[in-house]
């Protein structure tokens, strides 16, 4: 029985000692054995506790394929397995007094073996079987990539599966028409790259790759960027994501939930608005969406503190001069009970009210007060200076201009009056 994953041993003496550990695992293969007469000789770290049946676990390194063997029978101390669902576990020895950090592992992968060497500590038959005692062979540590790139289709892999300790995966110019089932089991995925394919839609279960920091969906034909990946751990994750050269027309309001975005590109879609909370996005400082047919920005527009922006290329439109009210007195049942509920922050969800209530509170807009309103407002149309929200912008037209047309929105018409001067 084997376990490939990254492995720190680390000795509870060095602290009295006035050392520290590393800090940092090596890329390791532990088997687990059965030791038996016949058994030869290993490296032995901890004192013989087992009989001549019982298991042992075995930590071979790529310097060291022989490898470190640790007796288990009666010498467990503790499991420390929180993380385990991110591969992650600690296995604390008596003897010697160490502690077998393990990272980077399969999930399952790491749950099975971690109950087989429990039964091992405590004498138990166990049911799978175990391991003879040889040294590892090199090809063994090849599968603890963890970067690969793929350029071609002949190069793309068919019969056998991903390495499941890749970090970086790019797949490009393959012709894939959907996301490959496989690239979601890998856990530990920091960057996907996948432009330059034929791919029309997204599964939701790009989300459970819960360490996604890069992905890279350009040049595609992807038509949209779902609801359900905007509500994914892809919020607690995702710093750069590129959708430039897509069919792309609009992204969802909850959009705006990709709170830790610093780097976003959107350059080639045909994107006609922005979501209109993008001023959401505090972390952004790059974005980029050249060649569109945006009319307007939305006026959280002005929320934003960029690095970079371009939107060259996009079919920005003149201000009205007259604005569009759509004030009703009094207000509708639908319209003060929703303004109530956001201004207080009360918490909903489609296990509360219905869900077509819950869209249209998602959808609310932001009066310049910070106000809310549903369906009862006046709309206004400005222009800005593109400096005021980023330091460095790409000329919005051939005429050199850096200015935009803002639409903004008012809860009352007091609040219109009292941003007059704005809208002139």
């Amino acid at each position: 029985m084997k376990l490939h994953c990254e492995v720190e041993v680390i000795s509870r003496h060095l602290p009295a000692l006035g050392l520290r550990n590393r800090g940092k695992g090596v890329r390791a293969v532990l088997i687990l054995c059965q030791q038996t007469p016949k058994s030869q000789p290993r490296p032995q770290a901890g004192g013989e506790r087992g009989g001549p049946h019982s298991a042992y676990l075995l930590i071979s390194t790529l310097k060291d394929k022989r490898g470190t063997r640790y007796e288990l029978k009666e010498n467990i101390d503790q499991f420390f397995t929180k993380f385990v669902d991110e591969g992650k576990a600690t296995v604390r020895l008596k003897e010697p007094p160490v502690d077998i950090c393990l990272s980077k592992a399969n999930s399952s992968s790491l749950k099975g073996f971690l109950s087989a060497v429990r039964l091992a500590h405590r004498g138990c038959e166990i049911d799978a079987p175990l391991s003879n005692a040889t040294p590892v062979k090199t090809s063994e540590f090849e599968k603890f990539k963890t970067k690969m790139v793929i350029t071609s289709k002949k190069d793309y892999p068919l019969s056998k599966n991903f390495p499941h300790s890749l970090e970086h995966l790019q797949t490009s110019y393959c012709g894939l028409v959907r996301v490959d089932i496989r690239m979601l089991c890998l856990k530990n995925l920091r960057k996907l790259d996948l432009s330059h394919n034929h791919i029309k839609k997204l599964p939701a279960t790009i989300g459970d790759l819960i360490h996604l920091q890069e992905l890279n969906l350009s040049d595609n034909h992807l038509e949209s960027f779902s609801v359900a990946l905007c509500q994914s751990t892809l919020k607690k994750s995702l710093r750069s994501l590129d959708l430039s050269k897509n069919k792309i027309k609009a992204l969802p309001v909850q959009f705006c939930q990709l709170r830790e975005l610093t780097d976003l590109k959107l350059d080639d879609n045909e994107l006609i608005r922005f979501p209109f909370k993008i001023g959401q996005l505090t972390n952004l400082r790059f974005l980029s969406a050249a060649r569109n047919k945006l009319p307007f920005l939305p006026s959280e527009f002005k929320n934003l503190f960029l690095e970079y922006l371009d939107l060259f290329g996009n079919t920005f439109e003149q201000p009205k001069i007259l604005p569009v009210i759509m004030l009703q007195t009094p207000l509708t049942l639908l319209e003060s009970s929703a303004r109530t509920i956001l201004y207080n922050r009360i918490p909903y969800g489609s296990h509360i009210i219905p869900f077509h209530l819950c869209q249209d509170l998602d959808t609310a807009k932001t009066c310049v007060c910070g106000r809310f309103c549903l369906s009862c407002f006046i709309q206004g149309t400005t222009t800005m200076n593109l400096h005021s929200v980023a330091h460095t912008v790409v000329l919005v037209d051939n005429m050199g201009g850096t200015e935009a047309p803002v639409i903004s929105y008012f809860c009352s018409l007091g609040c219109y009056i009292n941003s007059c001067d704005t809208l002139q």
